[in-house]
């Protein structure tokens, strides 16, 4: 989970709202693992689903206005080795003036064909620095990072909801989960 992104929206919403994040196995005991142990009706549900990233959300906020906050909160960021690249980058053989002299070794160690041209670093050939759909390499991932391209969006999303008597679960957000793509929440 991308920390600093995590705690920014954490944050922002600490007067309504707090966050359990731990242990999968504690947090399922806390909410009950079966009908026997769970402490109100239906928890054990909550429990059943809590695997991988997980953890809980607890609320003042409306049921629409806690939805609502979940599904726009996008921020974007680096990507990182293995994850997708989601276009593909091509860099032009001509000088790369946004980078120093001295980075030359350094963009040379990450395969890219560069030289010095009176001071100036400069791409000998064209270069893919990655493909649309496929995993980005360490490589990749630092040159990306170089240009200043963000590729990753880190997002959070709704399991279920449980309040007294009502138990809902979120379709989207569960097959997400299932497919293990990106970090989630349950309230």
């Amino acid at each position: 989970m991308r920390n600093t992104k995590f705690k920014e929206f954490r944050e922002s919403l600490k007067d309504s709202s707090r966050f359990f994040l731990g242990s999968n196995k504690v947090l399922q005991i806390a909410l009950g693992r079966t009908p026997a142990e769970e402490l109100k009706e239906d928890l054990h549900r909550a429990s059943e689903m809590i695997r991988g990233d997980c953890g809980l959300f607890f609320t003042n906020l409306s049921d629409e206005k806690a939805e609502r906050t979940f599904e726009e909160f996008e921020e974007y960021d680096f990507g990182r080795t293995g994850s997708l690249a989601t276009e593909t980058i091509e860099l032009k053989e001509g000088p790369l003036e946004q980078f120093s002299h001295d980075m030359e070794p350094f963009l040379r160690k990450q395969g890219l064909p560069v030289r010095l041209n009176k001071g100036v670093v400069e791409l000998i050939a064209d270069f893919t620095v990655c493909q649309a759909g496929e995993q980005l390499s360490p490589e990749a991932s630092r040159i990306l990072r170089l240009l200043g391209i963000q590729m990753a969006a880190f997002r959070l999303h709704l399991l279920c909801r449980w309040k007294r008597d009502e138990f809902h679960v979120f379709k989207e957000a569960v097959e997400l989960h299932d497919s293990r793509e990106s970090s989630q929440l349950m309230p």
